[in-house]
Order: C-alpha cells, then structure tokens, then sequence
C-alpha cells in the first residue's frame, strides 16, 4: 500500500533502524520509546491489525511470535518483556498496518497506561 508508512519502511522508501529482517518480518526500533528497548515488530505483508492478521492467516501469526521468543537475548530482552497491539479507534491505532509493540529492557511499571 503506497500511502501506508511501514509498507514505505518495509520497502526501503523511508529509513528505520533495523534489528531483525527475514522475508515474513520486520523489527524496528519505535522512533518513540516507551522503555529501554522499545521495538516494533510487524509482518512484511499488509494486515491492517492483529485481528486481520488473525483471520488470514494465523499460522503466519505464530510464526512472528515464535521469531521474537527466539530472539530475546539478542534484543537485550532477556530479562522479560511486553507485548502491545493496539487495535481500531478506541486502541489508539495511529497506523492501520499491523505492528506489535515490545517493550523491555528495565523493569516495567505495573500499570498498562
């Protein structure tokens, strides 16, 4: 989709810094960081949220997760981390491709918001 910005950063059009790349993912660190480590991890393939993601293709789905398990001590993520996806209008969605939040680092406060 050529007007949504992680299909712009997964085609190279715009600059990210990268921490992994295959040909299913992306992960990048988030330009505004919540935390020590603060990535974001998103499918190369254009899904509007987690539930679409969901819906069409759940194995695909797994297979993100199973790559962030077995990347947490090369993150620096070793210690434990949270996983956030906003979803749709009343999530605080700012951009309709999926993307997953992973916060480590530190130890992070008890409260979600």
């Amino acid at each position: 989709m050529s007007d949504c910005l992680f299909c712009r950063i997964i085609a190279g059009e715009i600059p990210s810094t990268k921490f992994y790349e295959d040909d299913d993912i992306l992960i990048i660190a988030d330009i505004n960081p919540q935390a020590a480590k603060h990535y974001l991890m998103m499918p190369k393939k254009h899904y509007s949220d987690i539930a679409d993601m969901a819906e069409k293709d759940p194995e695909a789905l797994g297979r993100m997760f199973q790559k962030l398990a077995s990347l947490t001590d090369t993150l620096g993520l070793g210690g434990g981390f949270r996983i956030v996806s906003n979803k749709g209008e009343n999530g605080c969605q700012s951009v309709m491709h999926l993307h997953v939040h992973v916060l480590g680092g530190e130890k992070l406060s008890e409260k979600m918001g």
